[in-house]
């Protein structure tokens, strides 16, 4: 009886200790179980299906193939995977594997029998990640493929952060919050920005990281370095760095505190290159001046131009309601006096006579002088009538064609092209020797184009004479734009475009 109940406590303890075996190992293989996870079993003909079954219940797909060829095709999926071999293909499964840089997360187990120191010193040799002795239990099967994924997810999570570093455009860094900013890591992107290889910078093996950090802005940097650590919040700075050739950069910085665990702080970021970034800014703000210095001269230019033409007419209409006025006037009694004394011999009435013609000359000279300063016509009805007066007047026949909205031009616009057409024609008149001319006038594409030619001799310049250079100056002055073409011996043409608001 005593026997009896020893064999079943026996049997009890077995099974119980089946069911703890059991339960560690589906703890063990608990992360695993979201069927990601693969294990290939290379060879190990000798080893029944069956000792695979604790990884099949806790959810991981087992992948048998008979050839390490096989094996380094199947471990093409991304997924974290461990491979079990036997020793005997140890050497060839290993080299396969770590020549494919692609394979390098894949952790490889060989299995050595108990009782075959050969196989053992074979697999050992063979430079695996871990060697497992069979027959196992299979809670130590269990044991073994969970660490082995945990260090295959492990090694592909690592591969991913340094590629990930290897493309940001910038120096990744892990410092100690000091004053010394002394890095515990950094990128070699940091070479680029400084000319200082990253070792040099680690526990300030050769220099510390603040003394590349121009001196001007030290005090900022740790200012609002520190800002953002008692805050709790990241930071973001600009500042210079001195590089290695003396030379500056501007970087921008952007990270965070984190704290160690152990009562230290590091401070966890990036530093950008952004040099170029604000280069472009300055050169952006520079142009922006010039802009507004160019647009205020182009203003006051403007304004000069119309107090000008203000002057003018104010001029012209003084000369006709003044001077001209009480010329003519007296003009007007010298002839009534001569019609009222026909009795008068011919050598009495000759020095009045010639008086009065001399006044009348006068008075044509002073309407042609007020005409010049301004034309009343062009203010009182606008550019059309006032360039149908100047070809009237013209030494040559014109052909004017003048095609403009019905509403009435800005001063300026009107200004500007009646000056241009008077100034050609006044040149052609004196200087070109033609015989006919033509001018044209018309609004196209929100511009006002105007354009003056002539059959003459050619050869004019708008560097030659101050008659043409102020009416460059005028032209500019509304934003507008004057071209000549003047051949020699193949007549001129002027174009002005003048933009319209």
């Amino acid at each position: 009886m005593t026997a009896g109940r020893g064999t079943v406590r026996d049997a009890r303890r077995a099974r119980q200790r089946g069911v703890n075996a059991a339960r560690r190992s589906r703890r063990a293989l608990a992360a695993f179980s979201d069927g990601s996870a693969r294990v290939l079993v290379v060879g190990l003909h000798n080893l029944a299906d069956g000792c695979w079954a604790v990884l099949t219940d806790a959810g991981i797909e087992v992948i048998r193939v008979a050839r390490v060829a096989e094996a380094i095709e199947a471990l093409s999926d991304p997924a974290a995977q461990v491979v079990i071999a036997g020793a005997d293909q140890g050497r060839a499964l290993t080299a396969g594997v770590r020549a494919r840089r692609e394979l390098a997360s894949a952790h490889i187990v060989l299995c050595a029998a108990l009782d075959s120191p050969h196989e053992l010193r074979l697999a050992l040799d063979a430079g695996a990640d871990d060697v497992m002795r069979v027959p196992f239990e299979p809670e130590v099967l269990a044991a073994r493929v969970a660490a082995g994924l945990q260090a295959a997810r492990l090694r592909a999570n690592e591969a991913l952060l340094r590629s990930l570093v290897a493309n940001i455009p910038g120096a990744v860094y892990r410092c100690a919050c000091d004053s010394d900013w002394t890095m515990e890591w950094l990128s070699d992107e940091i070479e680029e920005i400084s000319g200082y290889p990253a070792r040099e910078f680690i526990r300030n093996a050769v220099r510390t990281f603040a003394s590349v950090i121009h001196p001007d802005d030290r005090k900022q940097v740790e200012r609002s370095v520190l800002d953002g650590v008692e805050a709790g919040r990241p930071y973001t700075l600009e500042y210079r760095i001195v590089r290695r050739d003396g030379g500056e950069r501007w970087v921008l910085e952007r990270g965070q505190a984190q704290e160690a665990g152990d009562g230290r702080r590091w401070l966890d970021g990036a530093i950008f290159d952004i040099t170029a970034r604000r280069a472009a800014e300055q050169a952006l703000r520079e142009r922006e001046i010039i802009a507004a210095q160019l647009a205020e001269v182009r203003a006051s230019r403007a304004r000069i131009l119309e107090a000008a033409d203000q002057a003018r007419r104010e001029i012209e209409r003084n000369l006709h309601d003044g001077a001209q006025q009480r010329l003519v006037s007296v003009a007007l009694r010298l002839q009534v006096w001569l019609a009222a004394h026909r009795e008068l011999d011919e050598d009495t009435r000759a020095e009045p006579a010639m008086i009065l013609a001399e006044l009348r000359a006068g008075l044509a000279e002073l309407r042609d002088l007020a005409h010049g300063l301004h034309p009343a016509v062009l203010t009182d009805r606008g550019l059309a009538d006032a360039l149908n007066a100047l070809a009237y007047r013209a030494a040559v026949p014109i052909d004017l064609q003048v095609r403009l909205p019905p509403e009435r031009l800005a001063t300026p616009i009107e200004a500007a092209a009646y000056y241009t057409v008077c100034e050609e024609l006044t040149n052609v008149a004196k200087y070109a020797r033609a015989t006919r001319a033509w001018v044209t006038v018309e609004r196209r594409d929100g511009q006002l184009e105007v354009e003056v030619g002539d059959d003459g001799v050619g050869g004019a310049s708008l560097d030659s004479g101050s008659g043409l250079q102020g009416l460059r100056d005028r032209v500019a002055a509304v934003n507008g734009t004057l071209r000549l073409d003047s051949r020699p011996a193949a007549g001129t043409i002027l174009r002005a475009r003048l933009p319209l608001p």
